[in-house]
């Protein structure tokens, strides 16, 4: 005669579930799901459990995915093991999902654990060479409503490695903000209290947004950028969207936010009596404090003038670091040319001649010219004449050229180009790309290039 049952889960029984789990870990098993996913399966989805008296002394606890069930959570206590309780708690799980029309019932047990024999008497099978992955999803279904309602957004992965080049700044930026960042526990190891505030300040171009993004990127954290033009119709005022905003944004678990040209709003106060615009500074510098005071968040203002911001901006305690990002250096150029380059005309086009041409450009810059030698050798490879004259598509001169008539490109669609590679694939030369880039006009002069070097040496914290 059994001493135990079997019935259904109840609220009640959450104290046992939580005996089993200790009882488990305790032994050395580390189960494959969370403390956190069985007890919400426990409530939301599939579970039985055995009760001796009234003391829960095992439990099956399974959720359903489509048409295939997954067991989350099987013990007993070891005093009450070899006695057929997990095989009845299989069997009570089936039971209770049959109605779902499962065509697969399965389960994921770590290495650890000795109970097979539970499973192999429900008919289950080991199967053989198979391995466990798992991905944490980086933002919860609780955060995605006030995610949407920020206008924040998860970026993909693979931004930090498309940053082309600019290794310096990324390997500062690695070190001081990624690495205490998503190292969280190692980093408290060595005493390192993560940052939680940033300054990228540079020239127009230089690509302080793209960094930003790379560092929510290579986080898996939410990026949400703040534009204080856009919260300056609000009905609260610039000052009040600015806090109501940062109180919405400590709902997210994790945050990369963005503040853009914080110039804008937090330039040098003067005046008597204050001006708007001195509130708003005011209120900024309250927030960055709060601010700070969460965990798994990071502020990152970008300024193009870093001169025009507020002295107590500055100071120290409010942002960790002040990273200057500058133009890109040869390196920095040749990486950026070999991204934009179709891969089928690479080898003919002389990269080190463009990375000599392009000095003083930007990475916005060397991106403008590159677009623009391959629109302007695409509109070659279409309307130029062949020895003298347009082509038509039945190879006939074509009189519309001579009467000023562009014509139509799918009457040009079977031309042979130029612009034409040695090994006979379509794209843009040498001289195309030197020709964009005498045609570009630089985003920084020599003189403010010269004002960024100053400002690294008086501003800079790294």
């Amino acid at each position: 005669m059994t001493t135990w049952r079997i019935r259904d889960f109840h609220p009640s029984d959450l104290d046992g579930i939580l005996r089993l789990w200790g009882a488990m870990t305790s032994s050395g098993i580390e189960p494959v799901y969370s403390l956190s996913e069985v007890l919400a399966s426990c409530q939301a989805d599939y579970a039985a459990v055995a009760l001796h008296g009234d003391d829960v002394i095992g439990a099956a606890v399974a959720r359903a995915a489509h048409e295939q069930g997954w067991i989350v959570f099987l013990a007993t206590l070891p005093e009450w093991r070899s006695r057929g309780i997990g095989t009845a708690l299989l069997s009570a799980l089936e039971h209770r999902m049959a109605p779902l029309g499962l065509t697969k019932l399965s389960a994921l047990m770590p290495d650890t654990e000795t109970r097979v024999d539970a499973f192999l008497n429900r008919g289950f099978k080991d199967v053989k060479n198979l391995r466990f992955f798992e991905r944490q999803i980086p933002v919860q279904r609780a955060e995605l409503g006030p995610l949407a309602q920020l206008g924040g957004r998860v970026l993909p992965r693979d931004l930090w490695e498309n940053v082309a080049g600019m290794r310096r700044e990324k390997q500062l930026l690695e070190r001081r903000l990624v690495l205490p960042l998503a190292e969280a526990e190692l980093a408290d190891e060595f005493g390192v209290v993560p940052p939680r505030a940033v300054v990228l300040f540079g020239p127009p171009g230089t690509g302080k947004t793209t960094f930003a993004k790379a560092i929510a990127s290579r986080l898996e954290w939410p990026f949400v950028e703040v534009f204080p033009s856009r919260l300056a119709g609000d009905s609260e005022g610039l000052a009040g969207a600015l806090r109501r905003t940062f109180t919405e944004i400590a709902e997210l678990e994790h945050a990369v936010v963005f503040l853009d040209e914080v110039e804008e709003i937090a330039s040098h106060r003067a005046g008597d009596p204050p001006s708007p615009m001195q509130g708003v500074t005011n209120e900024l510098l309250k927030i960055i404090p709060a601010f700070r005071e969460q965990s798994g968040r990071l502020l990152v203002c970008a300024t193009n003038f870093i001169r025009a911001l507020d002295s107590a901006f500055l100071r120290h305690g409010r942002f960790d670091y002040v990273v200057p990002i500058g133009l890109p250096d040869a390196e920095a150029r040749r990486a950026m040319w070999q991204r934009f380059i179709p891969e089928a005309v690479l080898g003919n086009v002389n990269v080190d001649l463009l990375v000599a041409r392009t000095e003083g450009f930007s990475p916005a810059d060397i991106e403008f010219a590159a677009r623009s030698a391959s629109q302007r050798a695409l509109e070659k490879a279409v309307y130029a004449p062949i020895g003298g004259a347009s082509v038509a598509a039945d190879g006939g001169a074509s009189a519309a050229a001579d009467a000023g008539e562009v014509p139509a490109v799918s009457d040009l669609a079977g031309r042979g180009p130029t612009g034409t590679g040695a090994n006979g694939r379509r794209g843009p030369s040498t001289e195309d790309y030197l020709e964009a880039i005498a045609e570009t006009k630089t985003t920084v002069s020599e003189e403010v290039a010269a004002a960024f070097l100053e400002d690294i040496e008086q501003l800079a914290r790294v």
